[in-house]
This record gives structure tokens, C-alpha cells and sequence, in this order.
């Protein structure tokens, strides 16, 4: 054999090691895509006993306790509060009635030491247009405000509370150029908004619920708004003052953010876009508190798409979270990306019995369980279910 000979079958040698090494790695990869986790039905809602369409999602106490609020059905079909005990026993908390009690709570609920649940309806109130709520564990509730058209208007975001006993929270319509705002309500009843949302750079259109900090500094994101309209991440201060901490352009960056932020302790920010990313499904941002954003993840379509849920991150780093369409069986995925970087498909909704389309986002428990709503599936009228993902 000639030296040149050689020379190519040392290439080709190297060249076939090289590919298999390719391959194996994709193997490799592509297995570490999907994790077993076990699905177990908690609840299956139906509109005329229980409510139906939970796209709030869950909260846990230290009990095990489950609460939630469906957006529909119920007694009046205005939607209800609801809690599911550690043993699976499911109790209406609260129904609503559509009047000046509140009508259609979209979001998730906060609750205090003594047991009272907070949260924000839509529609109903004294002008029809969204309420801040309390409802006692007696099952007495408490109109805390009634949203006007002028001052902003159908709040569809989670609350945050302060030591102090603030609550703040934003409305998706309202204020002077109707793009929402952010408002404080003190245990008084008093409500101020902080910010009124302009549009254009300013941003618009707050779906999500906002974090605080421990000197009061408030962080969210909105829908719309920005340099590109595709939405941005704010910090409006506790004297009120905001600033822009990123826009998104609707690329790769990601676009139309969604869900609620989360914090580590380092300050950093993580949470999801709607849409955008490398195949427009939506993407796992960082956000520094210098303003860097690092796009952790875009989501094929086979591990999810349109993230409308807010992250969840345990002790060792790990991120959980949801996507409301694409998986295996388009219905949805639950989903963890790992520290080290992987997006691992923990479940894929697949059937109407299984649940279709998670709104919202995930609690976890001590023992690595998941829990979560659907938006609509179940046995009988599809109207949603409450899940637990176990490991």
C-alpha cells in the first residue's frame, strides 16, 4: 500500500471513529430527552359541581393541601376557590357569583400564616371590571378592591405580598393608554398603581404576576411593548420608578413573555416566552442583574410549545415547568431542564382522560412529586384536571 494509500485510509479510519462518536453522542442525547415519571388524576373537574377550566394552577401548604381556583363552573358558573387535601378529599371553598363578589379568576392564588387565600378575578365587582379577593378557611370572602375602567382593569395575574401586608399585582388593560399598569393595595383597602404602562418602549399588556425582593423592588414582565413589541422584563422600584431590563426582539432571544419571573440568590432572573427561540416555540431565558440575557433553551415542538406557565427551580438548580401545546401527543408537556443544561420531557398529555393543555405552572413537594393543573381534559366534559407527577 503507497504512503498515499495510507495516508486515506488513516483519514477514513479516523473519519468512521469520528462518526460513530457523533452517532453515540445523539444517542446518547436523544435518550436523555425523556425521564419516567408516573401520572397519577388527583381531580377531574366538571362545570355544574365543581368548576372547570383551571388555568390558575396550584399552591401547597405545609400540609399537603392543594388550592386553586377554576375559571368557569361552579353554583353560578363564575368560576370558584378550591382545595384538595393531602388525602384527595376535594371541597368548593368558595363559588362565585358573577355580581360584585368577582367573576372568572384566571390566576393562581397566594395564602398567609393564617390560612386566607388571596387572588384577583377578571371580570365582576362593583363596575364589572376585576376584584382583588380574600377568602377566609371558614369560606367567607372579602372583596379587598374593585378594579374601574380608568384606573385599570381585568387583572389576570397571581398576587405577591409584602411583610407589611401589601399586595401587589397587575391589570392587563387600563390607565391612560389602556396597556395595564402595576398596583399596590395596602391592608387598608387603599389602592395606588405605581406604573402605568405606555406601549411602545415602555411595554404593554402585563399578563404575568410579579416578584418582590427584600428592599420592595418589584419585577415582572409584559406581553407586548418594547423596542420590537415583542414584550419586555422590568423593575419598577419601591418608590415606583421602572426600568427596562431587557427587550425582547422576537428572534432567537424569545417573544411574548408569559409567565411570572423567578429569583435566585444571586439575584439572577429566569422564566419563559411564549414564543420565539430558534423554532418559534418559545424558550428558558437568564436574565443578569446586569441586563445579559442568555437564552437557555428553545423548545422543539416534540418537547413542548407556547409557555404560558412560570418556572419552578429546587435547592439543587434545577428548573420545572410546562408547555401549554406540542409533546408526543400535542396536549402539552411537563418538563425539567436540568442544571448541567438538558431538557428532559418529563410527561407528554396525549388524551382527553390523560389532560390536555397546562396553563400554568408546577408545586413540588419534599419527596421530587409534581403538581399541576390542565386546563381542559378529564372523563367526563374535558373541563381539566389536577395531576401529580411522581418520579
Amino acid at each position: 500500500m503507497t504512503s498515499f494509500s495510507l495516508f486515506r485510509y488513516s483519514r477514513m479510519c479516523h473519519f468512521i471513529a469520528f462518526a460513530i462518536a457523533i452517532f453515540l453522542s445523539m444517542a446518547v442525547s436523544h435518550f436523555a430527552q425523556a425521564a419516567t415519571y408516573t401520572e397519577t388524576i388527583l381531580f377531574q373537574f366538571n362545570p355544574d359541581t365543581y368548576g372547570s377550566y383551571p388555568y390558575g394552577g396550584l399552591i401547597r401548604d405545609s400540609a399537603g393541601n392543594l388550592y386553586g381556583t377554576t375559571f368557569a363552573g361552579g353554583t353560578y358558573g363564575a368560576g370558584a376557590v378550591f382545595e384538595i387535601s393531602s388525602t384527595g378529599v376535594y371541597t368548593t371553598l368558595y363559588n362565585f357569583t358573577g355580581g360584585t363578589d368577582g367573576d372568572r379568576p384566571y390566576a393562581s392564588l397566594i395564602r398567609d400564616s393564617a390560612g386566607n387565600l388571596y387572588g384577583t378575578t377578571q371580570l365582576g365587582g362593583d363596575t364589572q371590571y376585576g376584584t382583588v379577593f380574600k377568602v377566609e378557611p371558614s369560606g367567607v370572602e372579602s372583596v379587598l378592591h374593585s378594579f374601574t375602567s380608568a384606573e385599570g382593569n381585568e387583572p389576570l395575574s397571581s398576587l405577591v405580598r409584602d411583610r407589611s401586608g401589601n399586595i401587589y399585582g397587575t391589570t392587563y388593560f387600563g390607565g391612560p393608554s389602556d396597556n395595564g399598569g402595576v398596583f399596590k393595595l395596602t391592608p387598608h383597602g387603599e389602592c395606588t398603581f405605581l406604573h402605568y404602562f405606555i406601549g411602545s418602549i415602555d411595554g404593554a399588556r402585563p399578563y404575568a404576576g410579579l416578584i418582590l425582593d427584600a428592599s420592595g423592588n418589584l419585577y415582572g414582565a409584559t406581553y407586548l411593548g418594547g423596542t420590537k413589541n415583542k414584550g419586555i422584563v422590568f423593575e419598577i422600584s419601591s418608590s415606583g420608578s421602572e426600568t427596562i431590563l431587557h427587550n425582547f426582539v422576537g428572534g432567537t432571544d424569545g417573544a411574548n413573555p408569559y409567565s411570572p419571573l423567578i429569583r435566585d440568590e444571586q439575584g439572577n432572573l429566569y422564566g419563559t416566552t411564549g414564543r420565539g427561540g430558534s423554532a418559534g416555540n418559545g424558550t428558558i431565558f437568564k436574565l443578569t442583574p446586569s441586563g445579559i440575557e442568555t437564552v437557555l433553551h428553545s423548545f422543539s415542538t416534540q418537547e413542548g410549545s407556547f409557555l404560558t406557565g412560570g418556572l419552578l427551580r429546587d435547592t439543587a438548580g434545577n428548573l420545572y415547568g410546562t408547555a401549554q401545546k406540542g409533546g408526543a401527543g400535542t396536549g402539552g408537556t411537563v418538563f425539567e431542564f436540568t442544571k448541567a443544561g438538558t431538557l428532559l420531557v418529563l410527561h407528554s398529555f396525549d388524551t382527553r382522560e390523560d389532560g390536555q393543555y397546562p396553563w400554568s405552572g408546577l408545586v413540588l413537594d419534599s419527596q421530587g412529586n409534581l403538581y399541576g393543573t390542565t386546563s381542559q381534559g378529564s372523563d367526563g366534559g374535558g373541563d381539566g384536571v389536577v395531576f401529580e407527577l411522581t418520579p
